[in-house]
């Protein structure tokens, strides 16, 4: 189950990278709340992991090699993006179509922009 939707939401799938076989796809919604106090891009996994960041890290993490912290974004090809986790526990690895994520920010951007009025 996911944290209640509020903001921008896009619902996909990603792979955890591992040494062993080949994993299946698993969904994740990520998260944009212009309206928190402090708005930062959430990953939501199944049971409940999740992985906040801001967002301009995701943005320069599509174009070229990117960290903040424990968090690295960087594109791999020309259509997957891979953001790599630190923790004392380990390191996580998931794999995103780049599409999904563009298509995340530039929802964000929409509802982070007021309409121009007249």
């Amino acid at each position: 189950m996911y944290p209640a939707e509020e903001g921008v939401v896009v619902h996909t799938k990603a792979l955890i990278v591992t040494d062993g076989p080949l994993s299946r796809p698993v969904p994740v919604a990520v998260r944009y709340d212009p309206a928190a106090s402090e708005p930062l891009v959430q990953l939501c996994f199944p049971g409940g992991t999740e992985w906040s960041f801001p967002r301009p890290l995701l943005e320069s993490g599509l174009r070229a090699p990117s960290r903040d912290g424990d968090i690295g974004i960087w594109p791999c090809g020309r259509v997957q993006t891979i953001v790599e986790f630190h923790t004392p526990e380990g390191v996580a690895v998931v794999q995103f179509d780049s599409s999904a994520l563009l298509r995340f920010l530039r929802r964000t951007y929409a509802a982070t922009t007021s309409p121009v009025t007249h």
